[in-house]
């Protein structure tokens, strides 16, 4: 049985635990990363994305998580000129809508290779 004086002293016992754990030695594995190697891992979006517009596509159909499809176009708009503005591809000002959206030139747009050309 489940008393008031066992869930304090479980919940004693779960703090005094988590205590230990944050104040204990790490193993001392492996060594420090620094920014060249990780630069090299970084995967960002103008690194894959060929198309802008495959951004606000993507954030359309499946944001946020909780609610897909639950944004507005505006709302929509907004996220894709934020990432692109957070990636250095646009102005932090700049306007993104449906005129300027597909004139965002992606790094890696004439690089992209399109898997199953047969398919489009």
């Amino acid at each position: 049985m489940f008393t008031p004086r066992r869930a304090i002293f479980s919940a004693s016992l779960l703090l005094a635990m988590a205590a230990g754990a944050s104040s204990a030695e790490t193993p001392h594995l492996g060594k420090p990363i620094d920014e060249a190697a990780i630069a090299y891992w970084d995967i960002s979006i103008k690194n894959f994305i060929g198309d802008s517009t495959t951004i606000f596509d993507f954030i359309r159909r499946a944001m946020p998580f909780q609610a897909p499809r639950s944004l507005s176009d505006n709302e929509v708009y907004a996220l894709t000129a934020y990432i692109l503005a957070e990636n250095k591809l646009i102005g932090a000002n700049d306007v993104m809508n449906a005129e300027t959206l597909p004139k965002v030139k992606m790094p890696n747009r004439d690089n992209f290779i399109i898997r199953f050309p047969d398919r489009i």
